[in-house]
């Protein structure tokens, strides 16, 4: 059986935002603010790990840095767009995926986030299937693998199995407003439905709504406000249930950003990857989580100012982790995921966790490490 053509179209910038708290990188002038805070690209890295996967895969890549590049550097004999792409718009991004439209590929593989999603998808509709590599900051859209190497297994299944070997499903494309989520609103709209492949445990789900737990949860807010030790940092992440917790504190909190408190005051709002790790040098410190709601995952979608040294910093076992039951057991697959860019963290961050559902209340869940699919 002669292998199916994957397309490869890279975002170069995507996911730069995360770490130095930016909400992502859509606009030039994002990505020199984020590069103004030190942000460094990630893209080619984990756009690489998913194309370790694909050995013997016939690709046709967007130029450069856009995708030949990285391509190439695994050593796939990838067949280029014409062009030398080096710094990069969402009208490159369009263009390339009308061009491998084109060419004929079967499939789009694409590293990036929601906005790259949208850009490819406005290009190819549902005419041609299309795949990402989580790699943005925000990543609401259902056509993202749980990892770049679920990603990675997924194209294969899709490129080289027999034809029922991998099905394809329509999958929500999300449009969300970054100029909103910088300002602590969650702006978003359906954009559309691309044809996606679809295996269970590779594919993320569309990020889902707050459950109606209201009271037990306000209830665990209060009970872990009251319950903070004094002289202890503590890390508090995005989300609207870490965000009662800051409000039994008297505390207004970064809906979507990172918040430092220590004995009921705020002494850190906002926070970059690079902030936090300051806070933690030579304190005791704590770290409160949520759950991204619907996904499951526990680190990599939303916080990655957490990343994987203020995590280890932090400890496996000083991780609170807030989650509503209905949350949890409303998983596709029962369980959470962990995807922070470094398989050793991952590693360390699997296994079983309590989570904290209501007052008195904790559930032990296991955690699995995304680039293990």
């Amino acid at each position: 059986m002669t292998p199916r053509r994957i397309g490869l179209i890279v975002n170069p910038v995507a996911g730069m935002g995360g770490k130095v708290g930016l909400r992502g990188t859509d606009g030039a002038g994002t990505v020199a603010e984020a590069r103004r805070r030190g942000a460094v690209p990630v893209a080619a890295e984990r756009a690489a790990r998913a194309l370790r996967r694909l050995r013997g895969a016939m690709i046709v890549a967007a130029p450069g840095v856009m995708g030949a590049d990285v391509a190439r550097a695994e050593g796939l004999a990838a067949d280029a767009l014409p062009g030398d792409a080096r710094e990069t718009t969402a009208e490159h991004t369009r263009d390339a995926a009308a061009a491998l439209k084109r060419r004929g590929v079967e499939l789009i593989l694409f590293a990036g986030g929601d906005g790259t999603a949208r850009d490819i998808h406005a290009a190819v509709g549902a005419d041609v299937p299309i795949l990402g590599i989580p790699t943005g900051v925000k990543m609401h859209s259902a056509v993202f693998g749980t990892s770049p190497e679920a990603a990675g297994n997924l194209a294969v299944l899709f490129a080289t199995g027999p034809a029922p070997a991998v099905r394809l499903r329509e999958a929500e494309v999300m449009d969300i407003d970054e100029e909103a989520l910088r300002e602590g609103r969650i702006s978003a709209r359906l954009f559309g439905y691309a044809r996606t492949p679809y295996e269970r445990s590779l594919v993320q789900s569309a990020k889902g709504g707050p459950r109606d737990e209201e009271g037990l949860l306000e209830g665990l807010a209060e009970e872990i406000a009251a319950g903070m030790p004094r002289g202890v940092l503590h890390l508090v992440g995005p989300g609207t249930t870490t965000q009662r917790v800051l409000a039994h504190l008297g505390i207004e909190g970064t809906l979507l950003g990172v918040d430092a408190v220590q004995d009921g005051a705020i002494v850190g709002r906002d926070l970059t990857e690079r902030d936090c790790l300051r806070l933690l040098d030579g304190r005791p410190a704590r770290m409160l989580v949520g759950v991204t709601g619907g996904q499951g995952f526990l680190f990599g979608r939303g916080n990655q100012q957490f990343g994987p040294e203020v995590i280890r910093r932090v400890g496996r076992d000083n991780i609170v982790i807030v989650a509503g039951q209905q949350e949890l057991f409303g998983l596709p697959d029962k369980r959470l995921y962990v995807d922070t860019g470094d398989p050793a963290t991952d590693a360390m961050l699997a296994g079983y966790a309590r989570i904290r559902s209501a007052p008195g209340r904790s559930t032990m869940f296991p955690i699995a490490a995304s680039s293990a699919a």
